[in-house]
């Protein structure tokens, strides 16, 4: 505890700024895509130097000091890439909606240029032949992928701890986990190491680092972003989506990722649905006369829950003050620990999905499931290695009885969901993504979470700040707590409009005191930092 609190003490008093190529000031903390693009449109700032100053932050502040093991791998030719979009700036080529932003990508998106691991020391080194789905529309669009981030390995659970890359820490507790899967993304962000991210969700796993780390997140409906390219877990649960600082970058990171794959074919649902701009919804007053329905049944009434509790109170009371109309439901058939032991289909869909997804790979360092189990190279914590053996014993999960048993009990789910939001007559749920505040790093797994409601109905929830827990000495100012919307299929639009509404109104996002803002920082006229700083090199390669 006196470490982390050292920690803070130490580095609390650094500048604020640091300064950009035209010698003017560049506000590199909490930075917006918006943000970004005004200052190269005016000459204020370029790729480059904003690339090396979220390089500096990593160097600062993911292996040393704080140490948050966010970061698995440094793409290490990203200078060289910015540097070739500041030439196409120069020649005045339009910016694109992600031009020259510093994108992290979860360890289990496909790159081409870069390894792909799921953190895991059974697959360390394999080499994609080509991006993700999601990972190319974001070059497409002007990304720069900074780098890959830790995850809990093969995203089975929600610690964020891998074999290849350990544990990842929350970087408002140092000593508390930053929610999982998505952990490395998360806290990542959380530091300002990017701009915006990428995670996958079978359960809870993009919401669960938002909540955790004082992020949006974005379940999407199923169908809407497709999964190519991304190391499976379930055909049924599995989703992608971004995780940002902010509403309006995740509406932008969802026009990008959003779009038909045919190699995914459910993404043909989402064909007519996707709007020419989700940022159309970004609504200062989206919250009035919204109805929607506070979920009572998700949240907890112990003296684990009273911290997660009191800001969701006052979160209510921000909603009710905005214009929503708020009606409580209490409706215990979608109880998620319930839910949770009685439809969740992973380990019945995981080994058919990792051996397909293996064989697609053209030399990977294995080649099935039973041959990750037998390298012994996967975090052997009991959790995880329970759940590898459990469902590596299934001939084949999908002619499970349970299994189809499930599925039906799903698709009613989906039904009965559907009916509890048209009999209440409400736009949206909302309740706590967690109802307890984040596990202390060493423990089991993540406690009570509540995204699996999402995820096996296939409905898109958005998690955004909701303030923080009590500030104590390990924690100055607090552990985030998160505020979940879900709503029906596609309606992406709606939830955006009440998520803007709510951040609009309390501006609950922090930036962690432990990854302050670094000292100043002096550049020569091309950009480049003149004192000594982190050059791309096999550095890059992490683990």
């Amino acid at each position: 505890m006196r470490h982390q609190a050292k920690c803070f003490v130490l580095t609390v008093g650094v500048m604020l700024m640091v300064a950009s190529a035209a010698g003017h000031q560049f506000q590199l903390m909490e930075a917006s895509i918006n943000e970004i693009h005004r200052g190269l449109q005016s000459g204020n700032l370029t790729c480059h130097s904003l690339v090396q100053q979220y390089l500096e932050r990593i160097k600062a502040y993911d292996q040393q000091g704080p140490a948050l093991n966010a970061m698995l791998y440094v793409n290490p030719k990203v200078l060289e890439q910015a540097d070739d979009m500041d030439k196409q700036l120069k020649r005045g080529t339009k910016i694109k909606p992600l031009q020259c932003i510093p994108v992290v990508l979860k360890d289990n998106f496909d790159t081409a240029d870069m390894p792909t691991a799921g953190a895991s020391l059974a697959l360390k080194g394999m080499q994609p032949t080509k991006d993700a789905f999601t990972v190319a529309r974001l070059r497409q669009n002007g990304a720069l992928i900074l780098g890959k981030t830790n995850m809990h390995e093969l995203a089975l659970f929600g610690l964020t701890l891998s074999s290849l890359g350990g544990q990842t820490k929350n970087p408002y507790e140092l000593s508390r986990t930053p929610g999982g899967s998505s952990g490395g993304t998360g806290a990542a962000l959380a530091a300002n190491f990017a701009t915006v991210g990428t995670g996958s969700d079978t359960v809870n796993s993009i919401r669960s680092p938002s909540s955790a780390n004082s992020l949006v997140g974005i379940r999407p409906t199923r169908g809407l972003i497709s999964r190519t390219g991304i190391i499976p877990v379930s055909f049924t649960q599995d989703a992608a989506g971004p995780l940002a600082r902010t509403v309006a970058d995740a509406a932008v990171m969802l026009d990008v990722m959003a779009g038909y794959d045919p190699d995914d074919p459910v993404t043909a649902l989402g064909i007519s649905r996707i709007p020419v701009t989700y940022t159309a919804s970004l609504d200062r007053d989206g919250l009035k006369s919204a109805r929607i329905g506070v979920l009572r049944t998700l949240f907890g009434s112990g003296p684990d829950h009273q911290e997660v509790n009191h800001v969701m109170a006052n979160a209510l009371e921000v909603l009710k003050k905005e214009g929503a109309v708020l009606i409580d439901i209490d409706d215990a058939t979608v109880e998620t620990g319930k839910l949770n032991s009685d439809l969740d289909v992973q380990k019945y869909e995981f080994k058919f999905q990792l051996n397909n997804y293996l064989k697609a790979q053209p030399n990977p360092p294995l080649h099935s499931l039973a041959e990750l189990i037998a390298s012994g190279k996967y975090h052997n914590a009991p959790l995880d290695k329970k759940f590898l053996a459990s469902a590596e014993s299934y001939e084949n999960g999908l002619n499970e009885p349970d299994y189809k048993d499930r599925r039906v009990k799903i698709d009613d789910l989906r039904v009965r969901l559907a009916n509890l939001m048209a009999r209440n007559n409400v736009v949206a749920l909302l309740y706590p993504h967690q109802k307890r505040l984040p596990v202390m790093i060493g423990q089991m797994n993540q406690a009570e979470r509540n995204g699996i409601l999402a995820s096996l109905a296939g409905f898109p929830a958005i998690t955004v700040p909701a303030g923080f827990s009590t500030p104590r000495e390990s924690a100055p100012i607090g552990v985030p707590v998160g505020i979940e919307f879900l709503g029906p299929p596609f309606s992406e639009q709606q939830l955006l409009r009440i998520a803007y509404g709510f951040e609009q109104a309390t501006h609950a996002r922090k930036p962690p005191q432990c990854t302050p803002p670094l000292s100043r920082i002096s550049f020569n006229p091309n950009g480049r930092i003149n004192r000594l700083g982190w050059v791309a090199s096999s550095r890059n390669k992490l683990r």
